[in-house]
């Protein structure tokens, strides 16, 4: 294992890997607690679906306007200091939910959501290709499934805590954001006094592979990173989609059951899985090709679909549950093998990517439409998607 975090020189990187994978479970935060505030708006507000679907085109919006200048932040100053200007506006979006909850007004929650959005862009710009290339190349994939196995421990959270306090009898909206604002503007302080090793400056020969002077229309010609870029834009709105409608989709499902409860299946049950596919998926890289896994994740994704759209009563709500085990690995996967394919250009590459997290603000609405009478059929929009994932592993499969 400790090899993992080792480059070709001997350099060891496991200091600032524990330090950036602390990042991936606050954002994993953040967005378990987005899942549950659909439900909470669509009736506190009187909301219909397709509206609150808007809660995650804000939030992923962010994502789309802020990939760019993130990019041209980490390329200007550095990883830590995208880092950093990701915790501020990340803390302060969070603790403009308390005069949110006074006024409440949809509008102004969705500002509130823009902004964390615009942070949770420079933290992933910033910790995702930090993490692989942090070691040897080859091992990318494998190193960025670890760490996202802690931002699935923060999609765990998320949903418990936004359920028992958001959904309960007794909502309190701004607390759990209050509390998350303020320890994410602490850690924010503590990262301006660290000193994050730069590849740039740690990884000698390599130096020269960061700095390639391709330009985004280099990349933009690249076909095999441009079809990782589409597939990543359509596996964010695969679990963007079925994170939005969870809620909804079991209690109509399941006669009877509250929207706490079903909050709380998501954060046990659905995430549950998705942290625990994620802590298996990196110990199966060790033996098995990342194409190879994520067809096989693929495929056994199609199928739960199949099951929610067609199913009925438990073996359904099992399928919509279990497609979460399956694709857990599939964001690490595809971004570090699309940064394979990018040739070197992790900076800004890694931009581009992250631009293609819009595939979220497009789904929930798109999902909320097709599920205004039945909510299974929305799940036809993670069904294709997941479709051409499938397609993506085969033909990546063929390339390596």
């Amino acid at each position: 294992m400790s090899n993992l975090f080792r480059n070709n020189k001997g350099d060891n990187f496991l200091l600032p890997f524990i330090l950036v994978t602390s990042l991936f479970f606050l954002w994993g935060c953040a967005h378990g607690i987005l899942d549950v505030l659909n439900k909470h708006f669509q009736d506190a507000l009187v909301i219909s679906k397709a509206r609150s679907g808007l809660i995650q085109g804000v939030l992923y919006g962010g994502y789309f306007l802020m990939a760019l200048p993130a990019g041209w932040i980490i390329r200007k100053w550095g990883y830590r200091r995208g880092v950093v200007t990701g915790l501020f506006l990340y803390g302060i979006g969070s603790l403009m939910f308390v005069p949110g909850e006074r006024i409440m007004s949809f509008p102004f929650f969705l500002l509130c959501l823009f902004v964390i959005g615009c942070g949770l862009t420079c933290l992933e710009t910033s910790a995702n290709p930090y993490i692989t290339i942090l070691g040897d190349p080859k091992d990318g994939p494998r190193r960025l499934n670890l760490a996202q196995s802690f931002n699935g421990l923060g999609w765990i959270f998320g949903p418990m805590i936004g359920s028992m306090l958001i959904l309960g009898e007794e909502s309190r909206l701004s607390l759990p954001y209050a509390v998350i604002g303020v320890i994410v503007l602490l850690l924010g302080c503590v990262f301006c006094k660290l000193r994050l090793p730069e590849p740039r400056k740690t990884q000698g020969d390599r130096t020269e592979v960061m700095n390639d002077n391709k330009t985004e229309m280099s990349l933009l010609k690249n076909g095999a990173f441009i079809l990782g870029v589409i597939t990543l834009f359509l596996y964010v709105a695969a679990q963007t989609g079925i994170n939005s409608f969870f809620i909804n989709y079991v209690t109509e499902t399941i006669e009877g059951l509250s929207a706490q409860n079903a909050g709380l299946m998501l954060s046990f049950g659905g995430m549950g899985l998705f942290m625990v596919g994620r802590l298996c998926g990196s110990s199966m890289m060790s033996r098995m090709s990342p194409a190879k896994l994520l067809s096989i994740c693929a495929f056994a994704a199609v199928l739960c679909m199949l099951l929610v759209i067609f199913g009925h009563g438990i073996l359904a709500v099992a399928a919509v549950c279990m497609v979460y085990l399956f694709e857990s690995i599939m964001f690490p996967t595809v971004f570090s093998m699309a940064l394979l394919h990018a040739g070197g250009n992790t900076e800004r590459a890694s931009s581009i990517l992250i631009m293609s997290i819009v595939g979220g603000a497009v789904a929930p609405v798109v999902m909320g439409l097709m599920g205004r009478v039945y909510m299974s059929l929305g799940f036809v929009v993670p069904l294709v998607c997941f479709v051409e994932i499938l397609w993506f592993a085969r033909v990546s499969r063929r390339l390596s």
